[in-house]
């Protein structure tokens, strides 16, 4: 079940997520559990396997921002790194650091 303490177990830094959310508990809360049914990790994916990097770049940039906001560090960490790479449209296999997202999403999800 997802609760404050889970996504603290899981990883999240949770206080900062709530700062960012004005203090507001209740509503980081519906913005995690509306992250969960987000889908751009999965156009991620395709927009990578077609080599479209100006398309990813947004895409990943706009995963990014969600994370960070929501203070996900787990997932975080390898779309950062992710969008500094497309930022300057490095052509490079990408599926180690997707994965890497993709787990730690599943994981985010299983709680």
């Amino acid at each position: 079940m997802l609760t404050i303490d889970t996504l603290k177990a899981y990883g999240a830094n949770v206080d900062e997520g709530i700062t960012r959310c004005m203090g507001n508990e209740q509503f980081y809360m519906k913005l995690v559990r509306k992250f969960l049914e987000d889908t751009r990790l999965d156009t991620l994916e395709q927009q990578l396997a077609q080599g479209d990097l100006d398309s990813a770049f947004e895409t990943a940039h706009a995963l990014k921002g969600m994370c960070a906001n929501l203070a996900i560090t787990p997932m975080t960490i390898p779309v950062t790194e992710m969008t500094e790479f497309l930022r300057s449209r490095t052509q490079m296999d990408y599926s180690g650091l997707l994965a890497q997202a993709k787990e730690q999403f599943e994981k985010l999800k299983s709680i």
